[in-house]
């Protein structure tokens, strides 16, 4: 259940009777010409649109435009009967005329050229038909189909843009420890909150950026959090949470005043670019290469949320680890291994993948750290089909998968 929200602040200004204008009103109250009250004494409705005060002058207006409307109809008639003059009279003119006319500086009046016919936007052979995951969505025009893959094309070079590298060797204060628990506690608020999940994981993203940027303390770690997870609720949510929200979860240590300043601060070293690519945009949209069920594309949901907590996983790109994530899955649920359709839209080959796969089994398997249980937690409730109660694939069948 999401958390309660606060009050909604009352208003600071005072009411006013209903029939007394106020003084920012008086001055507009003597100028605008009003209409007559209904018998009840309500005032009279007006219409969305257009000002019934006004109406004489919309009239008058549209009466104008009409007027000009038909003089530029005249006009356009008139040049039209010139050019066909000036054709007939071109015609009859002999080339040596032509010719004259050109060194006096009189230019004839040449015929428009038909404008060659412009390619259309569904260019043949852009994508092989074994290949086309979108054909089915052709008649949708909610799905994008025509540059669907143009889209995560244009996220996979964004990438380059965003990568990372270890920086808590750059936090005098803060340890891979720590940042393990706040991410785990950004879970719980993305559950608790209901957010999409694109929204946890550009929060971990900001997150990541910003303390990459500059040096923080410890006891400012949840407020960079949670400020971020502000951020991205923004960015992602149709209705996001709002401050009051935020400064509840985070019981009340830091003030209202302290987490603007910490947006303002997290947007400015960012340079206001926050549409940072995700694993999990990526991972919708390889599972779909495969048809692969919600329940292996949960899995791998299960093994991407659990990258999050890993420091040594914070440099790779969020296209590879998706297709890593989408592999392990397939492996563990005996579903084959990296096809050639996969290998045409995610860009990687089979030996591309294999280091990650491994650190990933390895997570899968072998937890880091016991106390950080929120993702485990999640994904074994039966919602999300208890994957994460499903058995780590065995070493020998992994290596061979992998082969």
């Amino acid at each position: 259940m999401p958390f309660p929200r606060g009050k909604k602040p009352s208003s600071c200004f005072p009411k006013q009777h209903a029939n007394v204008p106020s003084v920012e009103n008086q001055e507009e109250a003597f100028q605008v010409k009003r209409s007559p009250s209904s018998p009840q004494g309500a005032p009279k409705k007006r219409s969305a649109f257009v000002d019934i005060t006004n109406a004489n002058k919309v009239q008058a207006s549209n009466r104008t435009k009409k007027e000009k409307t038909t003089k530029k109809i005249q006009k356009s008639s008139i040049v039209t009967v010139k050019n066909e003059a000036n054709q007939k009279k071109l015609g009859s003119l002999t080339s040596e005329e032509q010719s004259e006319q050109v060194k006096l500086g009189k230019s004839p009046v040449q015929e428009p050229k038909a404008s060659p016919e412009q390619p259309t936007r569904d260019q043949p052979g852009q994508v092989p038909e074994e290949f086309d995951i979108d054909k089915e969505h052709s008649k949708d025009c909610c799905m994008t189909s025509e540059y669907a893959k143009e889209i995560f094309d244009y996220l996979k070079g964004r990438e380059e843009k965003f990568v990372l590298q270890d920086y808590l060797h750059k936090q005098p204060d803060l340890n891979k420890d720590m940042r393990g628990i706040l991410v785990d506690w950004m879970v719980e608020v993305q559950e608790n909150f209901e957010l999409n999940h694109e929204t946890l994981y550009l929060a971990v993203k900001l997150t990541d950026h910003y303390l990459s940027c500059t040096a923080a303390l410890r006891e400012s770690l949840q407020l960079i959090g949670s400020t971020s997870m502000l951020i991205a609720s923004k960015f992602e949510e149709r209705s996001p949470p709002c401050i009051d929200d935020f400064l509840y979860i985070c019981d009340d240590a830091y003030k209202r005043e302290e987490m603007i300043a910490m947006e303002v601060n997290i947007l400015q070293m960012l340079k206001f670019d926050i549409n940072i690519p995700v694993p999990y945009r990526f991972l919708r949209r390889y599972a779909k290469c495969v048809q692969a069920n919600m329940e292996t594309l949960t899995l791998a949901r299960y093994v991407c949320e659990l990258s999050l907590l890993e420091v040594e996983l914070i440099p790779e790109r969020a296209s590879l680890l998706a297709s890593a994530c989408l592999l392990l899955a397939l492996i563990m649920k005996g579903l084959g291994g990296w096809t050639p359709i996969l290998e045409f839209h995610t860009g990687y080959t089979l030996s591309d993948l294999g280091l990650l796969v491994r650190k990933l089994h390895s997570i899968v398997a072998c937890p880091s750290d016991d106390k950080l249980k929120a993702v485990r937690s999640k994904y074994s409730h039966s919602v999300f089909f208890e994957v994460a109660k499903i058995p780590a694939v065995d070493i020998p069948k992994l290596e061979e998968a992998l082969k």
